[in-house]
């Protein structure tokens, strides 16, 4: 899942996508679609036949004065309503729960499939974007997928009938008041496709505000500190000035239905009463049977001003349809093979053989990497910025995978293995710490939803968090906020910290995993980390040089390669690198402290 999803230059054409929807979505409703289907026909019959009794309402009632027949017709209108009512009401019904079943599904499987996705997608495509195709792409869906369902199966089959009454009455009179109805579909038409295209724009520029909003709030600190609100509230100014003429354009797009159909309607209702009126005054037709079909034709026109606002309204949601499905359509290229293998829960060893790796584009992060991490041992990376000691990390979780080369766990290639299986055996401890906004006590147990109470608070007090934990207003029960931001950086941390160790498992990677805390919280958390790492595989990205002294085994990184490695006495003896790095860090030690 690599490719971004991004606004596509090219429109699918609206009959694929309308079959996708219907061929995926709709199939499992066949029952209810057949019932509403059921239902509309009756309600279409109904306003037929509310048409066709003008003329015996007319010709017997009014015009011959037949009194037999006052009460059979008014009663076959009154029935007419009431079947309509009751009809309208069970289709109506019927197909909202449909169009809204289908939009829920597709809302679900669209998460269902991010969360399978890649982790480059998610740094390709912003989390804006993303959400603001599951919210608002999602939200056009539903409202188009449930008012075109009841709309257009309604407004179609009421249409066929009242044309078909129409004929019925008057055929040469019905062909000459349709002649105009071919170009008012073109001017429909071209509206439409007009109409996808603002949307498309429009949900494409929401999405970009919405990742803007989202880094804008979780940076507001360093807004403040920067004095920088002013420059933020221009930008946003900006944004929503282009939103405002994308969505304004949509509108003056879509208001133009009103004038194309009035205009149609005049035309058509003109000649209808200039030649209809001749008929009658020459006796070539009775006044009831024109009131019938101009009847049928009023009726005819709120079904076809129904027909062209839904094809705007389809319109936009299928833009919507076609940026959902663009994801959708997207596959993950970290996949399992069709006879991967379960990784056993146990102490494995970890393996780097020849590896090479680039991100998107750029320059190879390792280049021919060759490093080894014994069973139970502890083995730390050292190295400058951007020497790939986080994609080292990365590649053993299988977040991607190597260009070049084997990673192996317990001897296995990780290509081979599930990764359920894989990331189960793992356990990692990042500097950037991921917390949800629930609870102290959820946080913890996050993907260990079994843990007893007892297993939580165990791993919070390994991970010397339990005491400030209890000062908390809720203690375990309160809520840390998004990202955890009613908690401090070593809080988070320590937060962090206990997840892994109750998650307990036999690889342990750690990514400068004290980096957010003071001196004595370290010094806490070294003791809890040194427990935690016996009889464990550890691999340590390294900050401070102090802290992985009994390492077994340091590697030196530097441009995606090893360029020493050894034990932390045997680097200083070398004068290398790592000696360097030593000194130059104890020099900066010592001027704090002085």
């Amino acid at each position: 899942m690599s490719s971004s999803a991004s606004q596509s230059s090219r429109h699918t054409a609206t009959w694929p996508l309308v079959k996708r929807l219907a061929g995926s979505y709709l199939l499992p409703h066949r029952a209810s679609l057949a019932l509403a289907l059921f239902m509309m026909t009756l309600d279409a019959a109904a306003t037929g036949a509310l048409a066709k009794l003008m003329e015996p309402m007319i010709d017997d009632i009014f015009t011959q004065q037949r009194a037999s027949a006052l009460w059979p017709v008014a009663g076959a209108v009154f029935a007419a309503f009431v079947v309509r009512g009751i009809a309208g009401y069970l289709h109506a019904v019927l197909l909202n729960r449909v169009g809204q079943r289908i939009v829920a599904n597709v809302q679900s499987a669209l998460f269902g499939h991010l969360m399978q996705a890649d982790l480059a997608y998610f740094h390709a495509n912003p989390s804006g974007n993303l959400i603001s195709r599951l919210v608002n792409d999602v939200s056009l869906m539903r409202n188009a997928v449930a008012e075109c369902l009841t709309g257009i199966g309604k407004s179609t089959l009421s249409l066929l009938i009242l044309v078909g009454v129409m004929f019925h009455q008057d055929w040469g009179l019905s062909i000459i008041a349709f002649t105009a109805f071919p170009l008012a579909a073109f001017a429909l038409a071209r509206i439409g496709r007009r109409l996808r295209r603002v949307s498309a724009r429009t949900q494409h520029e929401l999405g970009v505000f919405a990742t803007f909003l989202g880094q804008t709030f979780q940076g507001v600190r360093h807004v403040k500190a920067y004095g920088m609100e002013g420059h933020e509230v221009r930008r946003v100014d900006g944004m929503v000035e282009k939103l405002f003429s994308l969505t304004n354009k949509g509108f003056r797009t879509s208001a133009m239905l009103t004038p194309i159909n009035e205009v149609v309607s005049g035309i058509a209702i003109v000649t209808v009463i200039v030649y209809g009126g001749m008929q009658v005054i020459s006796g070539a037709n009775s006044a009831g049977s024109l009131l019938s079909f101009i009847t049928a034709f009023m009726l005819a026109f709120d079904p076809m001003k129904k027909l062209s606002k839904l094809n705007a309204q389809l319109q936009v949601g299928l833009a919507a349809a076609e940026r959902v499905f663009e994801v959708l359509d997207t596959q993950p290229e970290i996949v399992e093979r069709p006879d991967a293998a379960v990784l056993p829960r146990a102490v494995h060893d970890v393996r780097f053989q020849d590896v090479h790796f680039r991100y998107d584009g750029g320059r190879e992060a390792l280049d021919g990497l060759d490093l080894e991490v014994p069973a139970g041992r502890m083995v730390a990376l050292v190295g400058a910025s951007g020497a790939g000691k986080s994609t080292v990390l990365n590649l053993i979780p299988r977040f991607y995978d190597v260009i070049g080369g084997r990673v192996m766990v317990g001897g296995h290639d990780v290509r081979d293995l599930t990764l359920a299986s894989l990331r189960a055996n793992i356990a990692i401890v990042s500097q950037e710490t991921a917390l949800f906004d629930e609870t102290v006590r959820a946080n913890i147990a996050y993907g260990r939803a079994d843990a007893s109470e007892a297993e939580i608070v165990q791993a919070a007090r390994d991970a010397a968090a339990h005491d400030f934990i209890m000062e908390l207003p809720d203690g375990y029960d309160t809520m840390v906020g998004e990202q955890g931001v009613k908690l401090s950086g070593g809080q988070r941390q320590r937060i962090a910290i206990a997840r892994a160790m109750l998650k307990n498992a036999p690889v342990l990677l750690l990514d400068e995993a004290t980096s957010a805390l003071d001196s004595e919280s370290e010094r806490a958390i070294q003791e809890a980390l040194k427990r935690l790492q016996k009889g464990r595989t550890t691999l340590v990205i390294a900050h401070r040089l102090s802290t992985i002294i009994d390492a077994d085994r340091i590697y030196v990184l530097e441009n995606g390669k090893v360029v020493e490695w050894g034990t932390h006495a045997e680097l200083i003896r070398h004068g290398g690198p790592y000696s360097r790095y030593h000194a130059l860090q104890a020099g900066f030690e010592r001027a704090a402290a002085g």
